[in-house]
């Protein structure tokens, strides 16, 4: 058994539930002080659960594709010999977690104006707030759609600046 790379391994598990759960947890305290603040889960509003849902869904897409580079630091840090510092993994750590963040709320943002662009007249959030579960799953299908088509942008963006060793070319 390599020590080395279980230790590795369960470093990587912790990270990605702490950043999931922190991240996660502000987009629902987010979204409820914004948008929703009258409402709750304990109110049997069906539209507002199924849109915080693909809220979430959406936010835990963009995550998946940058837990990879945040744990790459991390194993570059421990297999290079480069001076990869706890400090450089926290400061590279937070720089992807503020791109994710601040790609989420342009997404989330774009689908809100292409859904009211597409719904001249209709208010979404008071939809939503009325329980108007046909108005929520279309906002969520939009959001969930245009998620996954960003998310490999969004992973080659911060794949872009994970520190790797210089190489030579040969050609």
């Amino acid at each position: 058994m390599n020590s080395h790379l279980l230790g590795l391994a369960i470093l990587e598990i912790v990270i990605a539930v702490i950043i999931s759960v922190i991240i996660i947890y502000s987009s629902y305290s987010i979204l409820k002080r914004l948008f929703f603040r009258g409402t709750d889960l304990k109110q049997n509003n069906m539209a507002f659960i199924v849109f915080t849902s693909g809220i979430i869904l959406s936010v835990g897409i963009i995550l998946s594709e940058i837990i990879p580079s945040i744990t790459n630091v991390i194993r570059l840090s421990m297999s290079t010999n480069q001076s990869i510092t706890i400090t450089d993994i926290l400061l590279y750590s937070g720089l992807y977690l503020i791109i994710g963040f601040v790609f989420a709320v342009i997404i989330n943002f774009s689908v809100f104006v292409l859904f009211s662009t597409l719904t001249k007249g209709i208010n979404e959030f008071k939809d939503i707030q009325q329980n108007n579960i046909g108005t929520s799953i279309l906002v969520v299908a939009i959001l969930i759609a245009i998620t996954l088509i960003l998310k490999d942008s969004i992973s080659l963006l911060i794949s872009a600046l994970i520190p790797y060793p210089e190489t030579t070319n040969f050609l």
